[in-house]
């Protein structure tokens, strides 16, 4: 099978099978027999996808409540360091984060399930990123935590000075903050 089972619950990382012959490459990036098989079976219904400058920090982003989603992740262009943290109350992996580098040459995927929250920080010069949702997104729904948080202590492999943030990440709570509103 393609997929390898993290430390954390859930969290897979999909591999896709590569055919390279001397036009390129090919590969199935979602089958959804494939994930089914696999315990995966989230309708998908909301793609998006952004491309960014090196430094460049986008999360870490949570929905919540009946807004959650699960997402399928994955560099198109460059390279990403990509982190999701357990935030399901009941896990006995709660507060714990996994990350993995994603680039457009390894073809790896991340399933992150509903009840983590996700980020990412551009590695390479430039990425272009996409993933799928399970649902939509609800601006009113969302939970942000600093990427800096010290119960975290997610090593973003790029300097602090380096980081680029948007207005809304700089404002993002504590791990301890972000929990009570879960």
């Amino acid at each position: 099978m393609p997929f390898i089972e993290t430390p954390i619950k859930d969290l897979i990382v999909f591999e896709p099978k590569i055919f390279n012959d001397s036009r390129g490459f090919f590969f199935e990036s979602y089958n959804q027999r494939t994930f089914a098989e696999a315990g995966i079976e989230r309708p998908f219904v909301q793609d998006n996808q952004s491309l960014s400058t090196y430094g460049t920090l986008r999360g870490i982003h949570l929905q919540r409540g009946e807004a959650s989603q699960a997402k399928l992740v994955r560099v198109l262009q460059g390279a990403v360091l990509d982190v999701a943290v357990d935030l399901r109350v009941d896990s006995p992996t709660f507060g714990q984060h996994f990350s993995i580098e994603l680039t457009a040459e390894n073809k790896k995927q991340l399933y992150v399930p509903r009840g983590f929250a996700h980020g990412f920080v551009v590695l390479s010069e430039m990425a272009e990123f996409f993933y799928k949702c399970d649902n939509f997104y609800s601006p009113g729904s969302e939970v942000g935590i600093m990427f800096n948080d010290k119960t975290l202590n997610v090593d973003w492999m790029v300097p602090v000075e380096d980081l680029i943030l948007s207005d809304k990440d700089k404002e993002l709570l504590s791990f301890s903050e972000a929990v009570t509103r879960l």
